[in-house]
Order: structure tokens, then C-alpha cells, then sequence
């Protein structure tokens, strides 16, 4: 299978990520050339990507508006393009769609986020002085229009005199010419241009801007009553990954059955930081996305999606390192231990790093091997994503006799090293590329010293994420995940987590 992509931006969680995902299954990922990308805070070549994705000769299609209107996603929040001019960029998906009625199109757009915090690197350039005013103030709006309808008093409004009136106006314009994007795309879905459409929300709270936008555009939805699939929770940076699972699996056909598990049921009822829906209802929504089904009780899974699930305490491994949970990480080795079927595990146990305690406790019982799936990055809707849309690859690629072993190996062990190894431990010695690798190599080598680290950098050029490449030196394909090498099916176990042999 082909998949074309026109990713959110240049990152490798953005790129190197969804094709990691594609190759699982035997999959191949076309993306743009790196000149046509934005760069940070540089604007992609909207024009150009539009024309590229009309040359693309492929059997589905990934698009990220905020790519193909603005030019990447943090142009979407900070270029001074009008209203009428990033919708005209949308007719190059009703020109695709002309041109290849047959071809499945799969869209995702953000809604403009409001990041609570004074870092402006990819904000607006006011974000350093009034960016926390700025996400508190769209809290503010969202408990008024909630007072209206109910008829309660607003809240008080101590907020107005402390953000200057015309950088007020010019965020609020922003987003408003954002939202006609999202109406425009709620259009698409409707007309059969796009199908599914994912709007997505990253860095939000329950009252937030982001949050009053995604139920007016929930109204519009039901309104209309596209005959497509429309789907709004949190995420970001893992959608593109999402979407080629979900092109795979709709080539694939058959269903996939994901059960979501966790060792404290109640974790599942817990908003994460920066989200504004509880875990279990967001891992739901993004198995969904991918192309596959919730697992009922007591109906047969495919995969146990395992939730490490969020500390109310809302604390982060970058700069307030959590202390340990005991308790917290022995039900979730049990969750594993006890599924019964292959596990994916994302852990969400706290933002920014996967739980040290919880990758030692599932080595020391012989857990790590048998994982289809591991994520531990950013937040709870992009450690999510990213996990199942590995473990529908690796169903998919399963079932049809694609599934390329040293593929998923390397994405497992890659998401173990970075998420675990660099995120929760490395990240706090700073963006040194020479000194990260001779820290994580050692931790890479106690996963699987069959691999070395090769070609490390820093995105962006902030210890905020890490990339590099995985190299397997020798050895035979280590265990993934509970699948029979000779028929390709999942294997089920009432004792412990199914592995490959």
C-alpha cells in the first residue's frame, strides 16, 4: 500500500513517525521534500504542497489543514494570512477529490490552542508578556457562555484590563479565522471531500478557548449530519501516525478490536494536563480514529490498549519529576501481566516522560519483550495515539503476511529509549547530541544490544524532543508482541502478556 502524507509540520513525530507506522505493515509513506516544509516558525510553501499532493499517484491520502492552508502548525497561530485567503487553499481537496472520486482522503485540524505558559517560541510574538492572561482569559469567555446559557451570573472579568486591547484583538481574529477554517472543513466532511475528519485540540484545559470552539463545532456538526466520521479529542502531533494506521486498516478491512484496560479503573475517569477529556474516553475516540473498534466486556480483543493512567497530582517529568508510585505501577504490570492478549501500553502516568519505575517493574517480570506497542511522550492524547496506531500496523501487517519484524522492533525500541530513556531520565543534562548518546546507548542495550543509536539531534533546537536513528548491528528478530510466525494470528495467554516467537 501507497499513502501519501502532508504532515503537520517538518518534526519527526510529524514525519519519521507515521512512516515508521506505515513500514509495520509493509506500507510505504510518501511525504513532501524537506523545501517544501515549514521550518519552526517558517511557513511551508502552501501553494506547492497543494500542487504535490495533487501529483501523488496513491491509495489514500493523509492531509493536515493547518499545513495545506497556512503552511505548517505554528504558522497556523502566528501568520498574518486573512480569512479568505487561507480558504481558498481548501479547493485543492475538492480538486483531488474531482480528479479521484475513489481515492480515500482522510483531514485532521486543530483548533487553535492557547498555551498556558509564557514560552513563545511558537505562539504569537506578545506570548513571553500575556500568554498566560491569554489561555486564563479564554477560560473566562468559555464560563460566560456557559452562564448565558444557563442564566447564571457571569464570572467576574478581572482579566480585560490586564491583556492590551489590540493584542486581545489580534489573538482573538486569529482564532476566529482558525474556527471558519474548522466550519469549512465540517463542509468537506459533509459534501464527501474528506473522510474521516478529525479536529483535535493540543495544550487545552476543560474551560478553555479551545474547548467552547469544539462545541460549537460539535452543534454544526449534529446539524448537519455529514454522512462521514467526524471525531474531536485530544491530540496533536500523533494524528498523522493515527491516519495511516486508520488507511491501512481501512485497506485491510476486516475489523480490529482494541480493549482499553487499566490497573486503576478509575485512572480511566481522570482529565490528563492539558487535555480536556478523560483518558479513557480520548484512548477510545482514538481507536476510532485508527480504524479499528472498542473491545466490548467480554468480547474478544485483538490488542489490550493498557493505560499507565494519569496522577490527579497533573505532575510532569521535565522540571517537577514525580516521586514514586509503588502501588500505581503494580496494578498497571498486573493490567499487563494479566491481559490475556497482546498489550499495547501507553503511559500516562505523568506528561513529558514515561514512569521509570513502571519499564523496571515490567523487565524485572520479562514484560518488555512481549509489548506490541509502548509510548510514554508529551501528553496523554499524543502517547495514545502514537500506541495504537503501532499496534493496528501491526495487526494489519499480521493478518495480510506484510508485518515487517525489524520495522516494529525498531519503533518499540525506539519509543522505549526516547519516551522511557531520554524524556524521564536524560532530558535534564541538556541538548548535548554527543552526550545523549552515550547516555541512552546503555539503555538502549539493557531493551536489546542487537541496536545502536546513530544520528542524533534536536528538533528545533530545544531539549523538548529528540530525534535519532536506530541501527540493528546482529542477531535474530527479538520477540514482538504475541504473534504466531506461522499463521500470522495473535496468540492469547490467561497467564501472562502474549509474545512472538
Amino acid at each position: 500500500m501507497h499513502i501519501a502524507l502532508l504532515p503537520l509540520d517538518e518534526r519527526p513525530v510529524n514525519t519519521r513517525l507515521p512512516a515508521d507506522v506505515a513500514a509495520i505493515a509493509g506500507a510505504r509513506l510518501s511525504l513532501p521534500d524537506a523545501g517544501l516544509l515549514p521550518s519552526m516558525r517558517i511557513p511551508g510553501k502552501a501553494g506547492p504542497l497543494g500542487d504535490w499532493l495533487l501529483d501523488q499517484d496513491v491509495d489514500a491520502a493523509v492531509v493536515c489543514l493547518e499545513t495545506l492552508v497556512h503552511g505548517g502548525l505554528i504558522p497556523s497561530r502566528t501568520s498574518a494570512d486573512d480569512t479568505l485567503t487561507v480558504l481558498d487553499r481548501l479547493g485543492v481537496l475538492r480538486e483531488l477529490r474531482r480528479a479521484r472520486p475513489g481515492l480515500p482522503v482522510s483531514a485532521v485540524s486543530l483548533v487553535t490552542r492557547a498555551s498556558d505558559s509564557y514560552h513563545g517560541d511558537e505562539e504569537p510574538p506578545y506570548w513571553p508578556r500575556f500568554g498566560r492572561e491569554l489561555h486564563a482569559y479564554g477560560g473566562l469567555l468559555h464560563r460566560a457562555h456557559l452562564a448565558d446559557i444557563t442564566g447564571d451570573e457571569p464570572p467576574a472579568d478581572e482579566l480585560t484590563g490586564r491583556i492590551p486591547a489590540e493584542i486581545r484583538a489580534d489573538f482573538e481574529l486569529r482564532r476566529l479565522r482558525n474556527h471558519v477554517v474548522n466550519l469549512e472543513a465540517l463542509r468537506l466532511l459533509a459534501e464527501g471531500v474528506v473522510d474521516p475528519l478529525l479536529i483535535t485540540a493540543d495544550d487545552t484545559a476543560v474551560h478553555s478557548a479551545g474547548s467552547v470552539e469544539q462545541g460549537w463545532l460539535r452543534h454544526w456538526a449534529r446539524a448537519l449530519d455529514p454522512v462521514g466520521t467526524l471525531l474531536m479529542y485530544p491530540g496533536a502531533d500523533e494524528v498523522g501516525a493515527v491516519l495511516v494506521a486508520r488507511a491501512l486498516a481501512t485497506r485491510h478491512g476486516r475489523p480490529i478490536r482494541i480493549s482499553v484496560v487499566s490497573g486503576d479503573p478509575a485512572g480511566l475517569d481522570v482529565v490528563a494536563a492539558y487535555e480536556n477529556l478523560p483518558a479513557g474516553a480520548g484512548a477510545r475516540r482514538q481507536i476510532l480514529a485508527a480504524g479499528a473498534q472498542v473491545a466490548s466486556p467480554g468480547q474478544d480483543a485483538d490488542v489490550a490498549l493498557v493505560l499507565h493512567t494519569p496522577d490527579p497530582a497533573r505532575t510532569d517529568w521535565f522540571g517537577n519529576p514525580p516521586g514514586p508510585d509503588p502501588a500505581a505501577v503494580a496494578a498497571t504490570v498486573r493490567a499487563v501481566r494479566e491481559s490475556g492478549v497482546p498489550v499495547a501500553l501507553a503511559d500516562v502516568r505523568h506528561t513529558n516522560g514515561g514512569d521509570p519505575d513502571l519499564i523496571t517493574a515490567l523487565q524485572a517480570e520479562g514484560l518488555v519483550d512481549g509489548l506490541v506497542a509502548y509510548g510514554g511522550w508529551n501528553t496523554a492524547g499524543n502517547t495514545i495515539g502514537s500506541v495504537v496506531a503501532a499496534a493496528v500496523a501491526t495487526v494489519v501487517g499480521a493478518r495480510d503476511h506484510t508485518l515487517d519484524r525489524t520495522a516494529a522492533r525498531r519503533l518499540l525500541l525506539h519509543r522505549l529509549t526516547e519516551d522511557y530513556g531520554y524524556q524521564a531520565v536524560v532530558r535534564a543534562t541538556g541538548p548535548d547530541a554527543a552526550a545523549a548518546r552515550e547516555q541512552l546507548q546503555p539503555i538502549l542495550n539493557g531493551f536489546d544490544p542487537d541496536w545502536t543509536i546513530e544520528d542524533v539531534t534536536f528538533p528545533w533546537n530545544r531539549s523538548f524532543e529528540i530525534d535519532f536513528t536506530l541501527v540493528r548491528r546482529r542477531g535474530p528478530h527479538a520477540p514482538l508482541g504475541g504473534l504466531s510466525p506461522s499463521t500470522g494470528s495473535f496468540q492469547r495467554s490467561p497467564q501472562r502478556s502474549p509474545t512472538i516467537k
